[in-house]
């Protein structure tokens, strides 16, 4: 008799990721052909030419195994940020970073904790879990990051806390006096992770007044327990090539460096990730129309009696009511995707990509013919 390979006991923990339906599932699903996605916060412009003609390019090579150290593009972004190259390294999506530092810091044996925000990324808990660390959870606070509450939670266990800033699904950031009290109040045994996948999209204003934390300040100043995210897969709209990469000191890198796969960045994305870098006409361009057309949400979202949790991202948190589930399958049936909130412990949200003027006016038409059915309910609270 054959007896089951049995798994590691902390799997029953780990409740894997969900992310948006893609347009093929609906398409099969509901027997439709038109169909638009604004559920995973991709570009709606698509990626740079320049992206396009140097994967191209890459085509040709792809017999060859990749370049396991990213040299280019470290280089590049080298002098893009003004840090040594071995401050930085390059991951599968920022997602590739987050599991290498997981797998790099946590002992579960030791009975390691993470300090995460409830209602943010799942991937930080599922990373986590992998390593059967300890999940600390706090809660939100006025529809953002609590960073008082989490500082208060670290004990000589915590290993790795994590700030998603703008906060996902919230779209909210913290500011550089939370970020300062923060950092003074963290000890040194203590990896903070500040995930920056929306960056590029923080409203100009809050940049030029010193609101929104210049977190690199903190590697050039030598903190060694910074580790700073950032990705090509939104505002460079490469979501579909995986790559990242994140900022700290020498000695965090070759902590992540000991558990990295051989080849974890592919030669196309590293040609696409040289050639993004290069498009600065692109980004403002996606800024942009961004920003108009969170405006436009925001008008006609709250139109429709629904409340919009103000973004610094290209997507808007939806309060929609109990009623939340029932809208995000009526619009499925009507082929616009959004993404529902139950797996960010937002169950009465919807989280909206903002898309092209096109793609946001069929949303808007869209919804406002499913809400005569399922009427708002805006009582409910994110804190």
């Amino acid at each position: 008799m054959t007896t089951l390979v049995k798994p590691q006991r902390g799997l029953d923990a780990i409740k894997s990721y969900v992310p948006g339906k893609p347009i093929e599932e609906v398409q099969r699903e509901y027997g439709l052909t038109d169909v638009i996605k604004l559920a995973s916060n991709e570009n709606p412009l698509g990626a740079s030419p320049k992206v396009l003609a140097a994967l191209q390019v890459a085509l040709t090579e792809i017999n060859f195994y990749p370049d396991a150290q990213c040299y280019y593009l470290r280089e590049a972004l080298s002098k893009r940020l003004g840090l040594p190259t071995d401050y930085i390294a390059i991951g599968n999506g920022a997602d590739g970073l987050i599991r290498e530092a997981c797998v790099a810091y946590l002992d579960s044996e030791r009975g390691d904790e993470v300090i995460v925000s409830r209602s943010s990324f799942p991937v930080y808990d599922i990373s986590t879990n992998v390593m059967r660390g300890r999940l600390i959870k706090t809660p939100l606070k006025n529809d953002g990051l609590d960073l008082a509450a989490m500082a208060a939670a670290i004990t000589p266990r915590t290993k790795i806390m994590f700030v998603c800033n703008p906060n996902n699904p919230t779209g909210t950031i913290v500011t550089s006096a939370e970020v300062e009290q923060l950092m003074a109040a963290v000890p040194d045994h203590v990896l903070v992770v500040m995930d920056e996948a929306y960056y590029e999209f923080v409203d100009s204003d809050a940049v030029i007044s010193a609101e929104y934390p210049d977190s690199l300040r903190y590697v050039r100043e030598d903190r060694k327990n910074v580790l700073v995210l950032r990705t090509f897969s939104k505002i460079y709209g490469m979501a579909g090539l995986r790559l990242g990469f994140g900022v700290a000191c020498p000695e965090v890198m070759a902590c992540l460096a000991r558990v990295r796969e051989s080849f974890p960045v592919n030669r196309l994305a590293q040609a696409a990730g040289l050639a993004a870098m290069e498009d600065q006409e692109f980004l403002r361009r996606t800024v942009e129309m961004n920003r108009a057309g969170r405006h436009t949400l925001y008008r006609e979202l709250e139109r429709l009696g629904l409340r919009c949790v103000r973004s610094h991202t290209n997507f808007v948190l939806v309060e929609v009511g109990p009623q939340a589930g029932q809208v995000f399958q009526e619009l499925l049936r009507r082929g616009v995707i959004v993404r529902p909130c139950n797996g960010y412990d937002l169950p009465e949200f919807l989280r909206i990509t903002i898309g092209s003027p096109a793609q946001n006016a069929r949303l808007i038409e869209t919804l406002e013919d499913v809400l005569l059915a399922y009427p708002p309910n805006s009582t409910a609270s994110t804190s």
